[in-house]
């Protein structure tokens, strides 16, 4: 329970010095640097998520079509 508690106590220590931080123009680029970059992560991940959607469902596409053929052919 006391580790709970300073875990949260320091969460919030954390976040009133970052809040104090922001107010100057060095913490505000700062954030603003922490901002652009994260966006460019997240966009990147979702790419990436994506392509490999588009890859998996071609080959799904791909492996019905041979289970088609294979059984058009069994007939």
């Amino acid at each position: 329970m006391k580790s709970a508690v300073l875990f949260v106590v320091g969460i919030a220590v954390g976040f009133v010095a970052a809040h104090q931080v922001a107010k100057t123009p060095e913490g505000k680029q700062f954030f603003s640097d922490v901002d652009s970059k994260t966006r460019e992560f997240t966009s990147a991940v979702v790419d990436g998520y994506r392509e490999r959607e588009a890859e998996l469902r071609a080959a799904v596409g791909e492996a019905e079509e041979a289970l088609s053929d294979f059984s058009q052919r069994s007939k």
